[in-house]
């Protein structure tokens, strides 16, 4: 009779006093304490608190109290920002695997601080189903695409008008809309003769074709090319004031073979003239598509890109790309200020893939977070020529945050000293089985 009193008792005791009894219930998953905050979705630039809550961004504010988080971490000293947004990468590394070969996302991503990559191409309608099978569903990262205009995707099927087929192009678009961002065109006809198949804006009229059917930018690749016989010069001037839409993407934007700078130093006033349009002015690096000789005086002259991308692929891994990072350090230190960066690398691909969503710590987006060390000293950067700058600063990942969950932290900033470990922990247990 007693025991049944005590039993009674305690069952009385943890409906009236439920928090004495259940597991503390936290407001917050996590609070990011002290860090300085870099959005430009939202105009913040300040040391603030960012608190994750399951997957998404729970608040942003100054003074969140560690008791209302599960877990706090103090990263005061560092930058914290969306995660980056890379919008030109290639990434189907079962398919195209030539020198220039694809890359394996989950490789180069989280460890720049790269929560999303675009693939720019290198699948097209009759391999795209491959390409989501091998990638897409396979990979950490977030994987979106532009889908090559030649339906085999990025090979020597660039080169022939008969396989850029705009209804497949189209069609393959809308069957998958949260995948496919839009179209891509690259590498045609840039050496050989014109005739009555491959006309000299082949490959470009069919891309704005599909980009104009689906509601959808493209990303354009490009090479000028003087008149020839009867065809006309394919002038780049053409490309970014008559041809191009406002939010279509042109990439490799600094390359040495546009007219950036003029003989007399200015910047070309037809590019000033086409982003005011609305197009699009895309990094897109590469391994033969960045020269100092056109971004440091075209910088200096208030000519930004609008977003910064790698065009990372097997060729450039090692150099001069290696990844995000380093190529946002070299806006650094050819001058451009680090929200803008930021601002290059997040906010703005997202609104130029029609992905509004991320590239944002907005309260209730997806909580994928980078946290950055800007390092002051002397560093050097290479272009894709033969030339180098040097710069003061540099940008490291510290540690990056996909839908809420840590991905990237090699210096163990997430986790206790080993010795303060609890001994009952399956951290004291040899694979055996047995107690150390």
């Amino acid at each position: 009779m007693k025991h049944l009193r005590t039993v009674f008792l305690m069952v009385i005791c943890l409906y009236a006093f439920p928090c004495a009894y259940a597991q503390q219930e936290y407001r917050y998953d996590m609070v990011l304490k002290g860090g300085h905050v870099i959005d430009p979705a939202n105009g913040v630039n300040a040391v603030m608190d960012v608190a994750i809550k399951d997957s998404t961004i729970a608040f942003v504010g100054a003074n969140i109290p560690a008791t209302d988080a599960a877990k706090t971490l103090d990263v005061s000293g560092y930058y914290v920002t969306p995660g980056l947004i890379d919008i030109h990468t290639h990434l189907f590394y079962t398919f195209f695997t030539g020198a220039a070969r694809s890359i394996i996302a989950d490789d180069f991503s989280f460890s720049s601080g790269v929560t999303t990559m675009v693939d720019a191409g290198t699948s097209g309608a009759d391999s795209f189903e491959k390409f989501k099978s091998d990638v897409v569903d396979r990979m950490q990262t977030r994987v979106l695409a532009f889908i090559n205009i030649a339906s085999p995707g990025m090979n020597e099927a660039e080169q022939d008008p008969m396989l850029f087929d705009v209804q497949k192009a189209v069609a393959t678009a809308r069957k998958y809309p949260d995948i496919i961002v839009g179209f891509k065109t690259a590498h045609y006809w840039t050496n050989q003769d014109y005739d009555e198949l491959h006309t000299p804006w082949a490959s470009v009229d069919s891309l704005i074709k599909a980009g104009t059917l689906a509601n959808l930018p493209v990303m354009i690749d490009f090479f000028p090319r003087q008149p020839q016989g009867t065809y006309p010069e394919r002038s780049y001037r053409e490309l970014i004031l008559k041809k191009m839409r406002p939010g279509d993407i042109h990439t490799h934007c600094y390359a040495r073979h546009f007219p950036v700078i003029r003989e007399d130093g200015t910047v070309n006033p037809d590019i000033l003239e086409a982003q005011k349009q609305g197009r699009i002015f895309d990094v897109g690096h590469g391994a033969g598509s960045f020269v100092f000789r056109n971004a440091v005086p075209a910088i200096r002259q208030g000519y930004l890109p609008n977003s910064i991308s790698t065009d990372l692929h097997g060729a450039n891994t090692n150099g001069p790309v290696v990844n995000m990072l380093n190529v946002v350090s070299k806006f650094l230190s050819m001058g451009v200020p680090l929200e803008t960066v930021i601002r290059m690398s997040t906010v703005n691909p997202a609104k130029e893939v029609k992905h509004p969503e991320l590239g944002t710590l907005s309260v209730g987006s997806m909580a994928d977070i980078a946290v950055l060390k800007l390092y002051e000293g002397e560093f050097g950067y290479a272009d894709t020529s033969a030339g180098k700058i040097t710069g003061n600063k540099k940008l490291l990942c510290f540690m990056t945050f996909f839908k809420g969950k840590i991905v990237f932290d090699p210096a163990g900033y997430s986790k206790p000293f080993w010795k303060d470990i609890p001994k009952e922990s399956d951290y004291w247990v040899n694979p055996s089985g047995q107690l150390w």
